[in-house]
């Protein structure tokens, strides 16, 4: 089976990029609700007395670097999602 599909037009590109940017807003927010949802169970642990208060800092510090890194990938995969949309 063979299926002809019409390249897309100028107009049809950019609608797709505001697809693709939504999308990876929807992702960043989603690594923002995970990182609000880990914090409240460190400071539960912290205040349980099963984590000290230098752990519960430097938790939230890893818990930081982790939900920076996934942005930057969720931001790297948006642009290369971008030029293929806009080269093509």
């Amino acid at each position: 089976i063979r299926l002809g599909f019409p390249s897309l037009t100028e107009e049809r590109r950019k609608e797709f990029v505001k697809i693709v940017r939504s999308k990876a807003e929807d992702g960043k927010t989603a690594v923002r609700g995970a990182r609000r949802d880990a914090r409240k169970d460190l400071e539960a642990l912290q205040k349980d007395g099963d984590i000290t208060e230098d752990q519960l800092r430097r938790s939230e510090e890893e818990l930081d670097k982790m939900t920076k890194r996934h942005e930057a990938e969720i931001d790297a995969a948006l642009e290369s999602k971008t030029v293929e949309l806009m080269e093509g």
